[in-house]
C-alpha cells in the first residue's frame, strides 16, 4: 500500500451501481431474497461504496449519527451533539465581536473549532483504526460537511510518514461562518472562517500527532467566490506565531474592563513559559483566570501533581493589576516544619539560636504583589492557625517579635490533596479551608485533556531542541500513537521529561522513536495497535506484526433491517454469489451487477476471501 496521502485536482468517478439491475440479477440467483429485499439490502450499499473508495465513506460516517428525540439527545457515535440555528450562532458571534473585539472573538472561535476537530479525529482513530492516512484525513472533510459547517473540496494533500511532514490545500464552499459574518458586517478585508480553521488544525494535528497549522488565504468574507485554506506542518510556516497566538492562553485571559490598559501590560511570557492547550478543561480554566485576575480574591488551584498549577498561578499574577510587583512562590512541602513559620512570617534578631539578624518573611517580601503557597495541605496545624490570622487581618507577626506588620499580599494556594477530606480527618483546619476556597479552579490531569497532547508535544519538542542545540525533526507514527494513548501519571511534567529525554538521546536530525521516549519503566498500553504498510497490525512500541490477528472488518454501526443487519445481508449476498460462481470474483461481480473492483473492496471489508 502507498502510505503517502495524495490526490490530484481532478479525478474520475466510477459508474454508480444500479439497484434495479442488482435486484434483477440476484433475486433469482441467490434464492433466499426476492428482488425487493435485495434492493433494500443494497440501497445503503449503493450510496456508501463507489468504486474503490477507502472507508470511512460518507455513508460509514453518516451511520454514526443517531437521533434520540425522546430524551433530547443527538449522538455522533459516543459524542453528544446539538442542532443549532445558524442565526443563533451568528448572534453569538456578533455579541462576542462587539463585546470583546474581533481579535479575542477570533481566538475564542478558533479554540472552539480546534476542540471540535480534535474530537472528530479521536472518533476516526477509535472507530476506523485500520484506515489508510488518505481515508482518515478525508474523513475529517466528510465529518465537517455532515455537521453542516462547510463543503470541503480537496485540491491536493501530502503526508510523508518518514518525516511526519504534511501539506494540504482545500477549497471551502457554503461556509456558514461566512454567511453569518457577511450578514452582520458585510464584505471586509480579512478572512472570517475562524472556527473552521481551528477545526482543520485540531483535526489534522490530532490525527497525525504533530502540530499542523491551517491558514485561510482566500475567503468569501473578503469578496471571493469561495474560501481557500492551506495547511502545513508548523515548522514550515515562517511566521507561525501569528497563527498560534489564537491557540494560546494569553489571548483568552487578557485584561478585562477595569484592568490596566494594553500599554501597561507586562511583557508576554517567553515561549518556553507559554501556557499551551486547547481542551475544553484548559479553556475553562483560562476563562476563570480571566474573571478573577482583576480582583484581590484568594484563589485555590486543585489537581494532581504536575498539571501546571504554578504555571497558572504565575499567569494569574502576570495579568493582574499587581503584575509589576513581586511574585513569590513557596513550596510548603519543601520547608521543614520547624522553619515554615519563620519562612512565611519572618524572624526577629535573637528569636532563636543562630538568628543573628532580623529577616522579613515571604508575606513581607510579596507586599503589594502575589504569594503562591504550593502544597498548602502539608502545613502544620500551628502554621495553619497563623496563616488564617494573616489572611483575616492582613498583618503578620515575626517569630520572636512583639508588633504586627501590615501587609498587602494576594494569596494564591495550590494542593494535590483533597482538602475537604483532610478537614473531615482533622488534618486541616476547616476555617482556613473556607478562607482559602474563595475562588477554586480545578486543573484536570492530562489523561482527561488529551486534546492538549499534540500541542504540548510540538511545544516541548521545539523548546528542548533549542535549549540543548539538537535537531530533532518530529515523531514517528509509533511514538505519536504511544504518546497519545499513554496515561501520564506524572501529567504535563512527565510529558515534558519524556520529550526532553528523547531529544537528548535521539540521533541528530532523526525522528523521535518509542524507545527514545519510554526508557525508565513506563507502562504502555499493549492494546494500542497501528497498521504497517504491509497491512499487518503492529503494537505501538513494536515493529513486528501481531500474529494471527486480522484487522477488524468494519467499525460502522449497522442499521437494522428486519431481523438481520444491513451488514449481515450484504455479507450473505456476497458469499452466495461467490459460492455459485466457484470463487470467481469477476463472475460473481457480473451476477451482482457491479464491477470486480467494487466487489473486491466489499468482500475485503467484510473479511470474505475468495
Amino acid at each position: 500500500m502507498n502510505s503517502k496521502l495524495t490526490k490530484a485536482t481532478t479525478s474520475s468517478v466510477p459508474e454508480r451501481i444500479s439497484l434495479a439491475e442488482v435486484a434483477r440479477a440476484t433475486g433469482a440467483a441467490l434464492g433466499r431474497f426476492d428482488g425487493a429485499e435485495v434492493a433494500r439490502a443494497m440501497s445503503r450499499f449503493e450510496a456508501s461504496h463507489v468504486g474503490n473508495e477507502e472507508h470511512p465513506t460518507i455513508a460509514d460516517i453518516s451511520e454514526c449519527l443517531f437521533f434520540s428525540p425522546g430524551d433530547g439527545r443527538i449522538w455522533l457515535q459516543d459524542q453528544r451533539m446539538v442542532l443549532l440555528h445558524t442565526e443563533a450562532l451568528g448572534s453569538l458571534r456578533r455579541e462576542l465581536i462587539d463585546s470583546l473585539g474581533q481579535e479575542k472573538a477570533r481566538g475564542l472561535f478558533t479554540r472552539a473549532g480546534y476542540v471540535s476537530g480534535a474530537r472528530d479525529a479521536q472518533l476516526v482513530r477509535k472507530h476506523w483504526p485500520e484506515a489508510e492516512p488518505a481515508a482518515a484525513a478525508m474523513a475529517g472533510t466528510r465529518l465537517h460537511a455532515l455537521e453542516g459547517l462547510v463543503k470541503v473540496e480537496l485540491v491536493h494533500a501530502r503526508y510523508d510518514p518518514e518525516t511526519s511532514d504534511y501539506e494540504g490545500e482545500f477549497i471551502w464552499h457554503h461556509s456558514v461562518e461566512d454567511d453569518e459574518h457577511i450578514a452582520a458586517y458585510g464584505i471586509g478585508g480579512s478572512p472570517a472562517c475562524w472556527m473552521q480553521v481551528g477545526y482543520a488544525t485540531g483535526y489534522v494535528s490530532t490525527l497525525f500527532g504533530r502540530l499542523v497549522v491551517f491558514r485561510e488565504v482566500v475567503c468569501r468574507s473578503m469578496g471571493e467566490s469561495h474560501c481557500r485554506v492551506i495547511g502545513k506542518s508548523a515548522e514550515r510556516w515562517d511566521d507561525v506565531e501569528e497563527d498560534m497566538r489564537y491557540l494560546r492562553a494569553r489571548d483568552f485571559v487578557g485584561v478585562s474592563v477595569g484592568a490596566p490598559q494594553a500599554a501597561e501590560l507586562p511583557t508576554p511570557p517567553r515561549k518556553s513559559d507559554a501556557m499551551v492547550g486547547a481542551s475544553s478543561a484548559f479553556n475553562a480554566a483560562c476563562h476563570l483566570l480571566h474573571r478573577v485576575a482583576p480582583t484581590t480574591a484568594t484563589v485555590l488551584f486543585t489537581g494532581e501533581s504536575g498539571v501546571g498549577k504554578e504555571k497558572f498561578a504565575s499567569m494569574l499574577h502576570s495579568i493582574s493589576p499587581r503584575h509589576d510587583k513581586p511574585f513569590v512562590a513557596v513550596n510548603c512541602a519543601a520547608i521543614p516544619e520547624t522553619l515554615i513559620e519563620s519562612e512565611l512570617f519572618g524572624v526577629e534578631r535573637g528569636a532563636y539560636t543562630g538568628a543573628g539578624a532580623a529577616r522579613p518573611g515571604r508575606f513581607e517580601r510579596a507586599h503589594g504583589g502575589t504569594l503562591f503557597l504550593d502544597e498548602i495541605g502539608t502545613l502544620s496545624y500551628a502554621a495553619q492557625g497563623k496563616l488564617l490570622r494573616t489572611l483575616q487581618e492582613g498583618e503578620v507577626e515575626r517569630v520572636g517579635g512583639t508588633r504586627s506588620i501590615q501587609v498587602d499580599t494576594r494569596v494564591i494556594a495550590a494542593t494535590n490533596v483533597d482538602l475537604r477530606q483532610a478537614v473531615r480527618e482533622g488534618r486541616f483546619r476547616d476555617d482556613l479551608f473556607f478562607r482559602l476556597n474563595v475562588f477554586p479552579i480545578h486543573l484536570p490531569p492530562l489523561r482527561e485533556r488529551r486534546d492538549d497532547v499534540p500541542l504540548l508535544m510540538s511545544h516541548f519538542l521545539q523548546h528542548y531542541s533549542r535549549k540543548h542545540g539538537r535537531q530533532a525533526t518530529g515523531f514517528t507514527q509509533a511514538a505519536v500513537k504511544a504518546l497519545l494513548n499513554y496515561d501520564y501519571p506524572g501529567n504535563i511534567r512527565e510529558l515534558q521529561n519524556l520529550i526532553e529525554r528523547a531529544v537528548i538521546v535521539a540521533p541528530e536530525g532523526s525522528l523521535l522513536e518509542v524507545h527514545h521516549l519510554f526508557t525508565s519503566g513506563e507502562t504502555l498500553d499493549k492494546n494500542v495497535l497501528s497498521v504497517r504498510p504491509d497491512g499487518h497490525l503492529a503494537g505501538a512500541g513494536s515493529a513486528g506484526a501481531l500474529p494471527s490477528q486480522p484487522a477488524p472488518a468494519s467499525h460502522t454501526v449497522p442499521d437494522r433491517v428486519g431481523s438481520g443487519s444491513l451488514g449481515q445481508m450484504e455479507e450473505s449476498l456476497i458469499r452466495r454469489a461467490l459460492e455459485q460462481c466457484g470463487g470467481n470474483l469477476s463472475a460473481a461481480a457480473r451476477a451482482l451487477g457491479i464491477t470486480r473492483p467494487q466487489l473486491a473492496y466489499r468482500a475485503r471489508k467484510r473479511g470474505i476471501t475468495s
